[in-house]
C-alpha cells in the first residue's frame, strides 16, 4: 500500500502545481480545497467580490476535467432554477424532465448567500445523498459530485445568512485574501507563461477517494477529535456544538490530507492543521460574529486538549 500511496501523492502534488500555474500563491488553499474533494465533501469560499473565488472554481474544473456547471446566486433565482422541472409536453402528452444545472460533477454555485434560504434548500439533499427529488421522483447525479459554493462576507449588502444545515453539509470553508503585491502586479500585467494543462482522469479520482477509504486511523486520533468536539458541545455560550456529520467528515479529510503528506495513516497534527476550517462553520454563537471569530475559538479549543502520543 505504501508504493501505491507515493504514487498517489505524486499525482496530488502535480494537480496543485497545475492549478497554482493560474491562481498563484494559493497553495494551500488549493490543497485544502482537493482534500475535500477527494474525500468526497464540499466547499464553501467566503471572501469580498473580486478576489479570485470563481477563477479558482474555474482552473479547479479544467485540471479535474470533469462536467462543470454554474449558478449564479441572486434574489428571485428558483429551486427549480437549481434542480429542474417537469414541463407537460402535448404532442406526447406526458412531462418531461428539463434539468437544472445541478446534474453535473462540478458545481460552482457564486454568491450562493445572494439567494433566499428556500432556494438554498434545493440543495441540501444532493450534497447529503447525491439524489435529487423533482415531483415525487428521485434522480442520481453523476458520481464524483462536487459542490463549490462561494459566499460574500454577511456584513455584505443584500446576503442571507445560509442556514446551518446548509453549512454543515460544507466539508470545509475558507479564505482565499488578498494576494501579496507582487503577485497581484503579475495578475494585472498577465506575466505568466501558457503551459499545456495535464488533466487527471476520472479513474485517478475514484483510485484516489478509494485509497483514502483505506488509510489507518488510530483510535487515540478519534478520542482526540472527540475530546475537541465535546468541549463545543459541552459550551453553553453556543446555541450547538459540532455535529455528527462534522466528526465523520474531519475524518475522511484527514485521510486524504495523509495522502497529500506521503503517509497511510493519520496523525493529530492532521485533525489540528484542519480543525479551524472544518469546524469553526459548524459552530453558532452571538458572539462568533464572522469567519475570524469562529476559527479563533476552535483554535482555543485546540490549545486545551493535549495531543495523543
Amino acid at each position: 500500500m505504501k508504493d501505491l500511496i507515493e504514487k498517489k501523492h505524486k499525482i496530488l502534488q502535480t494537480i496543485v502545481k497545475e492549478i497554482a500555474h493560474e491562481i498563484v500563491g494559493k497553495e494551500e488553499e488549493i490543497k485544502l480545497i482537493l482534500t475535500a474533494f477527494f474525500a468526497r465533501g464540499h466547499v464553501l469560499i467566503e471572501d469580498l467580490p473580486g478576489l479570485g473565488k470563481t477563477s479558482l472554481a474555474k482552473a479547479i474544473s479544467k485540471v479535474i476535467h470533469l462536467d462543470f456547471n454554474r449558478i449564479q446566486g441572486s434574489t428571485d433565482l428558483l429551486p427549480s432554477d437549481i434542480v429542474g422541472v417537469n414541463i407537460f409536453n402535448p404532442s406526447e402528452s406526458s412531462f418531461e424532465l428539463h434539468r437544472g444545472p445541478i446534474f453535473t460533477q462540478i458545481l460552482l454555485f457564486d454568491e450562493m448567500n445572494r439567494t433566499p434560504p428556500k432556494t438554498q434548500s434545493a440543495l441540501l439533499q444532493v450534497m447529503a445523498e447525491n439524489q435529487v427529488t423533482i415531483d415525487q421522483d428521485t434522480y442520481d447525479v453523476k458520481t464524483p459530485f462536487f459542490v463549490i459554493g462561494t459566499q460574500n462576507p454577511v456584513s455584505s449588502d443584500g446576503t442571507y445568512r445560509l442556514p446551518d444545515s446548509q453549512l454543515d453539509r460544507f466539508s470545509i470553508r475558507l479564505s482565499l485574501g488578498y494576494p501579496k503585491q507582487e503577485q497581484e502586479k503579475n495578475i494585472i500585467l498577465g506575466l505568466f507563461e501558457e503551459q499545456s494543462c495535464n488533466q487527471i482522469s476520472i479513474n485517478e479520482i475514484l483510485e484516489i477517494q478509494t485509497l483514502a477509504d483505506k488509510v489507518h486511523v488510530e483510535p487515540a486520533i478519534v478520542d482526540y477529535l472527540l475530546e475537541i468536539v465535546e468541549i463545543t458541545r459541552q459550551d453553553n455560550s453556543l446555541s450547538h456544538g459540532i455535529s455528527v456529520r462534522g466528526s465523520i467528515e474531519m475524518i475522511k479529510l484527514a485521510k486524504v490530507r495523509a495522502i497529500f503528506e506521503n503517509r497511510d495513516f493519520v496523525i493529530p497534527e492532521d485533525i489540528k492543521i484542519l480543525a479551524p476550517n472544518v469546524l469553526a462553520h459548524r459552530v453558532l454563537s452571538l458572539k462568533l460574529v464572522d469567519r475570524a471569530a469562529q476559527e479563533n475559538y476552535i483554535k482555543s479549543i485546540l490549545e486545551q486538549v493535549t495531543i495523543p502520543a
